[in-house]
């Protein structure tokens, strides 16, 4: 019986790490030319954070530029210019690179 639980335990512990390798990890850069303050950066970080799939968000107000890392099993460009546009922003998608993965 004892066996059997630690037996379990060990499979949901690999397919737990097997499914964190397996993730289709994206960086996407958007130009945003409504974000010229503090206060919109914090507005597109703190909107941008409750999509789907969404990891990281990072933004630049110098360049107008917000980049977002994402699950691409999870999400695409297309959802999330369209999660800009719930707070009435125009994000133009201007490009994407696939995240190396790490262990």
């Amino acid at each position: 019986m004892k066996t059997r639980r630690i037996m379990a335990a060990i499979a949901v512990v690999l397919l737990s790490v097997a499914s964190v390798y397996a993730k289709d990890l994206r960086t996407a850069v958007f130009k945003v030319v409504q974000m010229e303050c503090q206060n919109c950066e914090k507005k597109v970080v703190n909107n941008m954070k409750f999509e789907k799939g969404l990891k990281k968000v990072n933004t630049d107000l110098e360049s107008q530029t917000v980049t977002i890392t994402y699950d691409a099993e999870k999400t695409t460009v297309e959802k999330l210019k369209d999660g800009f546009k719930k707070f009435k922003y125009e994000a133009e998608f201007l490009n994407e690179s696939k995240e190396a993965k790490t262990k």
